[in-house]
């Protein structure tokens, strides 16, 4: 199966020329069990499950009986860190949790291929040979995207082969617009993207990230 797109010029614009992708990458079986799994398990392994109380063990002072054991009229207490004291401690304390969960290399990879897939189906990737822009400003930027018809509530994901500054200090400022290095890609940033823009040069990094020596 020959699989085409379309390379658009550094303006967003006009047609550039055609490009020919490699099917075990953008012609996959859609897999929505698997997709679930990748972008749940990419989730649970971003948790940072830093929080945390102290017990009454834990809460400084508290060491000394408040008041004797008898005679005083009021009830008997042994620490005033006691759960029911104002500035005790927690009853059922929290405690920092790893969230990260495992999943096969392969797996993730079929995966991400799965994504890019269906996005291509869906006409959700756009292949640019590059974007110029000659300096870091937002203004530059807002116009190269209004004028390539995308709106600012479009959520756009810019995948380059290599860290450009320009490129990313100028869109750091514009809302749901994105750029990240092709290293930096991952499922839940492309699933949540209205469309992706990818530079034609990435294409080989790609293919030796997401596919293995016995695909052809």
């Amino acid at each position: 199966v020959i699989v085409l797109a379309e390379v658009l010029d550094s303006s967003l614009k006009q047609v550039k020329e055609k490009l020919e992708l490699n099917d075990a990458l953008f012609d996959c079986k859609y897999n929505e069990s698997l997709v679930h799994q990748v972008v749940v398990t990419y989730l649970n392994n971003s948790r940072s499950g830093t929080k945390a109380q102290k017990t009454r063990a834990m809460v400084r002072g508290g060491g000394a009986k408040p008041w004797k054991q008898k005679g005083t009229g009021r009830a008997r207490a042994g620490t005033i860190r006691s759960p029911i004291w104002r500035s005790g401690g927690q009853t059922f304390a929290a405690t920092p949790k790893d969230y990260n969960a495992k999943i096969n290399k392969k797996m993730y990879k079929i995966g991400l291929r799965s994504i890019l897939s269906e996005m291509y189906r869906q006409n959700r990737i756009v292949f640019v040979d590059s974007i110029d822009v000659s300096e870091p400003k937002t203004k530059i930027m807002d116009q190269l995207l209004s004028g390539a018809d995308i709106s600012a509530r479009d959520k756009i994901l810019i995948v380059t082969d290599s860290l450009d500054v320009n490129l990313y200090l100028s869109t750091r400022n514009l809302p749901n617009k994105w750029v990240v290095d092709v290293e930096d890609l991952d499922p839940v940033s492309l699933v949540y993207s209205d469309k992706v823009i990818m530079y034609k040069s990435l294409l080989p990094k790609l293919e030796e990230k997401y596919l293995w020596k016995t695909v052809q």
